[in-house]
């Protein structure tokens, strides 16, 4: 059934796309693979701006040291390089700076800006977990965790809510996990794999299952509709496939909450696989500004594949049990 989509991201010149496929769809050895995306025009794309100097701050979105670190993560680049300490210096140093240590108690939205400590309402940290989660992710898939990560799982672990997740909404009546927040934290503290970190992203992942991963637990209804479009990348936002891929890692698929989320995604598919929806870069270029990625990871058509999303959609479904090779 799926056959020619498999072949044709076989033959792609793009070495990470046929990486994802081997290893993750096919579950075959890759490690060749990996010395092919090192040397990529996507990574040099990603890594070559910092060589020569351009240094947009860490959180720059998406230039900045932290999304490439997450893209060459997600690209299967080789792991243990000692050229990325750089970059993992300015993300640590940034995530674990002194703020996040201190905790300021305030009642009400306005009350919570204009200082560095992490507000605290109503006994709910209001932090933006995606940032550590991610970072925590990152150097985990990249072979670069040292001591100080055990830090990132501490916050994380501080901070999260009662039902599982994470939020960072002001909003003193705000009581439920978000996403967007939820996401990375999740899948960095299972990839870190300790039993205290995966505990807590199991815990987790009842944000999403309770609501089958984009439906209202009270009512049924669609949360929001931009879960049902399709992205590459997904960068600190959220849909189904993203979901999806978390539930895959933390090799959760085959509970019966997902089914809806599957359903949805297999019916996206079209002729050459899986489009991309919509898009949160704005455009692929060496100009250092707002929503520019340093990529082109494939725009977006409602009738034409993106090989990164089909890729990615790919892998569900094997691991789902819903496609046959």
């Amino acid at each position: 059934m799926y056959d020619s989509i498999v072949h044709t991201l076989l033959s792609s010149p793009e070495p990470a796309i046929r990486w994802k496929v081997r290893a993750v769809v096919l579950g075959e050895p890759a490690e060749s693979l990996r010395e092919e995306v090192r040397a990529s025009a996507a990574v040099r794309r990603l890594l070559d701006p910092f060589d020569a100097g351009q240094l947009p701050s860490v959180y720059a979105k998406w230039q900045g040291p932290h999304w490439v670190l997450s893209a060459l993560a997600d690209l299967g680049y080789p792991p243990g390089d000692e050229a990325l300490h750089p970059l993992r210096e300015q993300v640590l140093e940034t995530w674990l700076s002194e703020g996040y240590y201190q905790d300021v108690e305030v009642a009400t939205k306005s009350a919570s800006y204009g200082h560095s400590g992490m507000p605290v309402m109503g006994g709910r940290y209001r932090a933006h977990a995606s940032q550590q989660g991610n970072a925590l992710w990152s150097l985990v898939a990249l072979g670069l965790v040292d001591s100080r990560c055990d830090r990132l799982v501490e916050l994380l672990l501080r901070w999260q809510w009662p039902d599982g997740g994470w939020n960072c909404d002001r909003e003193p009546a705000a009581d439920t996990s978000s996403f967007y927040e939820t996401l990375f934290p999740m899948r960095g503290l299972w990839a870190y794999g300790t039993e205290e970190a995966r505990s807590a992203a199991r815990a987790a992942a009842e944000v999403y299952l309770t609501r089958r991963l984009a439906y209202r637990a009270s009512t049924g209804e669609l949360i929001k509709g931009e879960f049902t479009k399709l992205h590459y990348p997904l960068y600190w936002h959220y849909d189904i496939l993203g979901g999806l891929k978390a539930m895959m890692e933390l090799d959760l698929l085959g509970d019966p909450r997902c089914a809806t989320a599957l359903d949805v995604l297999e019916s996206m598919r079209v002729a050459d696989g899986w489009p991309a929806h919509a898009r949160y870069y704005r455009a692929a270029a060496g100009e250092i500004a707002v929503y520019n990625d340093w990529v082109d990871w494939g725009g977006t058509s409602a009738r034409r594949a993106n090989p990164w999303v089909t890729a990615d959609a790919l892998a569900v479904l094997r691991s789902a049990g819903r496609m046959s090779v």
